[in-house]
């Protein structure tokens, strides 16, 4: 198979809507991170620092998240020049290379999903106790 320089190309749009989205899950828990810090000096909640740790997990995958994406995107760039160039071996190589870092992005942000499901289960538990 050849390929041609808008084949990488066609990733472009789907990376920057993926960094959107991961950069705006980023700085919502940032937000909520300094809200519930701000809570727990006030009242000293246990619970409190159970959700910060979950989210502290999340942002580390959130930081693996883009930076898959943008490595991903790098290397389009780099199989674009290779093309260009008349370099089609190694072209082929960095658009496989690729797409398993977009893959990669995408089972990270599969995991943060689960995780944020458990955020969610701490403060419904919560919120049960005192039922």
């Amino acid at each position: 198979m050849e390929l041609n320089i808008t084949t990488p190309a066609l990733l472009f749009p789907a990376v920057s809507l993926l960094m959107l989205a991961y950069t705006n899950k980023f700085l919502a828990i940032a937000n909520l991170i300094r809200k519930l810090y701000s809570d727990y000096e006030k009242h000293k909640q246990v619970n409190l620092i159970m959700q910060i740790s979950n989210l502290r997990r999340r942002l580390m995958l959130i930081r693996w998240m883009q930076v898959g994406a943008v490595a991903s995107i790098l290397f389009c760039v780099v199989t674009m020049f290779l093309i260009y160039e008349g370099y089609q071996g190694w072209a082929k190589v960095l658009f496989a290379l690729s797409l398993l870092l977009m893959i990669g992005s995408l089972v990270v942000s599969i995991v943060e999903i689960f995780l944020s499901a458990g955020a969610l289960k701490l403060l419904l538990r919560d919120l049960e106790e005192k039922m």
